[in-house]
């Protein structure tokens, strides 16, 4: 009795799964319908079943291009951030002219920006790789619905870049390696706009040269930033000329 009674139940499971599938066309579209709602119910294992048995019998279909987007949607939505970030640029990369690349372009975007530490002290590489995404999105699909977001991103993750470079020269400036500091403190006045870090470089930049002994550098270096330093740090600009040539 207690046999007959899993029998019935085994076969009532697989009628059950049966008759649950979605309908569509083509055995594709029901792979594909089915791959969503799993999605949907956050099964995500299943849901990729789905979609490489899609993409393996019928790679030639309308949903295989759909199947390989949603791959990278499951990947993003799992919070594997680097390997969606490659599907996406994958994709990107054969469907070009997709009609959701303004989509693709702000969750690749989006796959490095949350690859960023917490702290500017530790690897940044993703914040340049999401800045040059969201700058792309901005740039060809300004009026995307998250072009305003990728802005406000943009600044964040410059600012974290700023705080980094202006760290790492300060560190080398303190310990009193002056060379690499003056390399690092110019390379910052090429790269960034922010005044208050830019007059911080300057300042630094004469002072540096000073510890080197190098006047000439001092002098040529006061000459050009004498009309970029704001007013409020001219006074310390000029401080630093004179502790320089003294």
């Amino acid at each position: 009795m207690l046999r007959l009674l899993v029998v019935v139940s085994f076969l009532f499971f697989i009628v059950s799964c049966s008759t649950d599938r979605p309908t569509g066309k083509t055995e594709a579209e029901v792979l594909f319908k089915e791959a969503q709602d799993l999605m949907k119910e956050e099964r995500y294992l299943l849901a990729t079943e789905r979609l490489n048995t899609l993409r393996q019998q019928y790679p030639y279909s309308y949903y295989a291009t759909h199947a390989e987007l949603m791959q990278a949607d499951i990947l993003f939505a799992q919070e594997n951030f680097v390997e969606a970030a490659a599907s996406y640029v994958l994709f990107k990369d054969f469907h070009p002219k997709h009609k959701k690349t303004a989509y693709v372009l702000w969750r690749i975007a989006e796959s490095y920006y949350f690859q960023l530490p917490e702290t500017f002290d530790r690897d940044l590489g993703p914040g340049h790789e999401a800045i040059k995404y969201y700058e792309e999105l901005k740039r060809v699909y300004g009026k995307y619905e998250k072009a305003n977001s990728a802005k406000e991103k943009i600044v964040e993750i410059r600012k974290m870049i700023e705080e980094k470079e202006k760290y790492i020269a300060d560190f080398y400036y303190k310990t009193e390696v002056y060379v690499a500091a003056r390399f690092r403190y110019l390379d910052i006045l090429k790269n960034f706009n922010n005044q208050t870090l830019r007059d911080h470089s300057m300042i630094r930049i004469v002072r540096s040269s000073g510890y080197l002994n190098e006047q000439k550098r001092c002098k040529r270096h006061f000459k050009i930033f004498k009309t970029k330093i704001s007013k409020e740090q001219r006074n310390q600009l000029e401080r630093a000329l004179k502790a320089c040539l003294n």
